[in-house]
């Protein structure tokens, strides 16, 4: 869980400030992104607790996602979050 929790802090601050700017400026056009924003905040909430289970977190975005696809109508940060999402995801896999 150690390389886990390592990979979510090299990703986290900056997760926390693309998500919403990218819910803002693609939402409209992307809805999914909304569900996406919202699997993320519960991730982050429940990031510093001991038994740190992210199954159906993963599991929820990988179907929301469609296995992380970037649309081919977004900015680098949408596709950015994607893939920092999809890291984290391949990560926590490893450990499992």
């Amino acid at each position: 869980m150690n390389q886990f929790k390592n990979t979510m802090s090299k990703h986290l601050e900056k997760l926390v400030k693309f998500v919403p700017v990218v819910a803002r400026v693609h939402g409209e056009e992307h809805p999914e992104f909304h569900d996406v924003k919202a699997v993320f905040d519960a991730m982050h909430e429940q990031f510093n607790q001991d038994n740190l289970n992210m199954d159906d977190y993963f599991k929820q975005l990988r179907t929301i996602t469609n296995h992380y696809e970037v649309p081919h109508d977004v900015c680098e940060t949408y596709a950015a979050v994607y893939h920092m999402l999809q890291d984290m995801d391949q990560t926590y896999g490893l450990e499992v």
